[in-house]
C-alpha cells in the first residue's frame, strides 16, 4: 500500500514537472528574445538619474549671486522669457520647481499626438528647458525625446510602438515570463536532500562541459534572482494591465475595490479671476504648507494636442529627491488659486502608498542607490537566463552521440 502511495505521488510529482518544462521550454523559445530586451533596457534606466545629474550637473545650478536678498521672478514672466529664448511654437506644458532656489527651475515642453502609432510620432516634442528662476535666463534646453534614457525607457515600455496597445506587446511576453519563473523553480527543486546541497551554489572544480557549466548558470542565477524578479515583473505589469492595478490596490488597501475619488473638487471660481499672478499664489501656498520638500509641478494649464479633460487642477508634490513614494497632492481653484483639498502622504491608506511606491520599487529606488544595484543586478540575471536557457535547449539538441567501441 504504501509503494502504491509513493508511486502515485512520484507518478504525480513526475507530471507536473514533465508539463512544466515542456512550457517552460516552449515559451522560453516563443519569447526568450522579448525578455532579454526588456531586461537589458531595464538595467540600463535603473541609473537614469544618477547618470543624467552627473552629466546636467553645469546646469542643476544657477550660481547666481546674493539669493538670499533677492525674489524669483513670477511664473508668468519666467514662461515667456523661456518661450522668447527657445523660440519654441508649442506651449509651455508645465515647471518643476525646487525649494532649495539655488537650483535651477526646469520648464517642460511637452505633446502627445494620440493618433500617432509609434514612439517618434507620438512624442511631438518632450523637451527640458533649465532656467535661472530670478533672471529667466535659459541654461540649456534639452531634448528629452531623442535622449538616449527615455528612448530606452519606451523600448522597455512598448518597444517604440504607440502606447496605448504597445505596452501589452510588452505586457503578454512578461505575464508569460512570470509563469516561466515560477515553472523554473519547479523543475529546480531537487528531490532530496543530497540533491539540494548541489543546486545553491556552483562545483565546478571537477567539471570540464560547457553544457553543465551552463545549465549550473541557468538553473542556479534564475533560482536566486526569481524571487526578486517576480516583484519587478509584477511591478512592471502595473502599468501593462488595469486589472493588475485595480488587484494591487484591493490587495494593499485591505480589500477596497474603487480608487478615491477626487473630480469633485473643482473650479467653481469665473475665469475672470485669474490673473498673472494666480500661480504664484499657488506656488506660494504649496511651500508654506511643504517646505521641508524637494520640489513640486505646476501645470500652465494650456491646451494641448491631445487635449484630455483633467477633473481639476492638482499640483503634485514630491518628497524626495530621489523617489516618488512619498508624495503629497493639493488641489486648487486654478481661476482664483483657492485651495480647494490637502492630501498629504500620510493620510492616504495602504492601497494609495502602494501606488504611488509601484514605479520606485520596480527600479530599486524605494531602497535608495543600494536598491537601485540590486535591481541592475536582477535585471542583468533576467537578461541571461534566456541566453543561458537557449543553449540548455540547444545544447541537447546538438549532443554528439558517442558511439560504442
Amino acid at each position: 500500500m504504501r509503494k502504491k502511495l509513493h508511486h502515485i505521488r512520484t507518478s504525480k510529482k513526475s507530471f507536473i514537472k514533465t508539463w512544466a518544462g515542456k512550457l517552460h521550454l516552449w515559451f522560453g523559445l516563443s519569447i526568450g528574445l522579448i525578455v532579454f530586451i526588456v531586461s537589458i533596457t531595464g538595467a540600463l534606466y535603473v541609473f537614469k538619474d544618477e547618470v543624467q545629474n552627473l552629466l546636467r550637473k553645469d546646469y542643476h545650478f544657477h550660481a547666481e549671486s546674493g539669493i538670499e536678498t533677492k525674489k524669483t521672478l513670477p511664473l508668468r514672466v519666467l514662461e515667456e522669457k523661456v518661450n522668447e529664448q527657445t523660440g519654441e511654437t508649442f506651449p509651455l506644458h508645465w515647471v518643476d520647481i525646487p525649494l532649495d532656489k539655488s537650483k535651477t527651475y526646469k520648464f517642460y515642453y511637452y505633446e502627445n499626438n494620440p493618433e500617432a502609432w509609434n514612439y517618434f510620432d507620438e512624442f511631438v516634442i518632450y523637451k527640458t528647458a533649465y532656467v535661472n528662476p530670478f533672471t529667466g535666463k535659459v541654461l540649456s534646453v534639452q531634448d528629452e525625446k531623442n535622449g538616449f534614457f527615455n528612448i530606452v525607457k519606451f523600448i522597455h515600455w512598448s518597444f517604440l510602438l504607440k502606447s496605448e496597445w504597445g505596452k501589452y506587446i510588452v505586457g503578454i511576453p512578461v505575464f508569460i515570463f512570470l509563469f516561466m519563473l515560477i515553472s523554473g523553480i519547479i523543475l529546480w527543486w531537487p528531490k532530496n536532500k543530497k540533491a539540494r546541497k548541489q543546486r545553491f551554489w556552483f562545483h565546478w572544480k571537477n567539471i570540464k562541459s560547457w553544457r553543465r557549466k551552463n545549465y549550473d548558470l541557468h538553473s542556479i542565477v534564475g533560482f536566486y534572482a526569481s524571487f526578486l524578479a517576480l516583484i519587478a515583473a509584477i511591478t512592471g505589469l502595473f502599468y501593462s494591465f488595469l486589472f493588475i492595478q485595480s488587484l494591487m490596490y484591493f490587495l494593499f488597501s485591505g480589500g477596497n475595490t474603487a480608487y478615491p475619488d477626487y473630480s469633485h473638487f473643482k473650479t467653481t471660481a469665473p475665469k475672470e479671476m485669474r490673473n498673472a499672478g494666480t500661480l504664484d499664489k499657488i506656488a506660494a501656498k504649496v511651500e508654506e504648507l511643504y517646505p521641508t520638500v524637494s520640489a513640486y509641478s505646476i501645470d500652465f494649464g494650456h491646451p494641448h494636442i491631445d487635449d484630455h479633460e483633467h477633473p481639476n487642477y492638482e499640483v503634485f508634490v514630491k518628497q524626495l529627491d530621489y523617489s516618488y513614494y512619498i508624495n503629497h497632492q493639493i488641489i486648487f481653484d486654478e481661476n482664483s488659486g483657492e485651495m480647494l483639498q490637502n492630501r498629504p502622504h500620510q493620510t492616504k491608506d495602504f492601497g494609495q502608498k502602494y501606488v504611488a511606491a509601484n514605479y520606485d520599487i520596480h527600479v530599486g529606488a524605494i531602497l535608495g542607490i543600494w536598491g537601485k544595484i540590486l535591481a541592475f543586478i536582477v535585471s542583468l540575471a533576467c537578461a541571461s537566463l534566456p541566453v543561458t536557457g537557449f543553449l540548455v535547449w540547444w545544447g541537447r539538441r546538438n549532443k554528439v552521440k558517442r558511439t560504442p567501441a
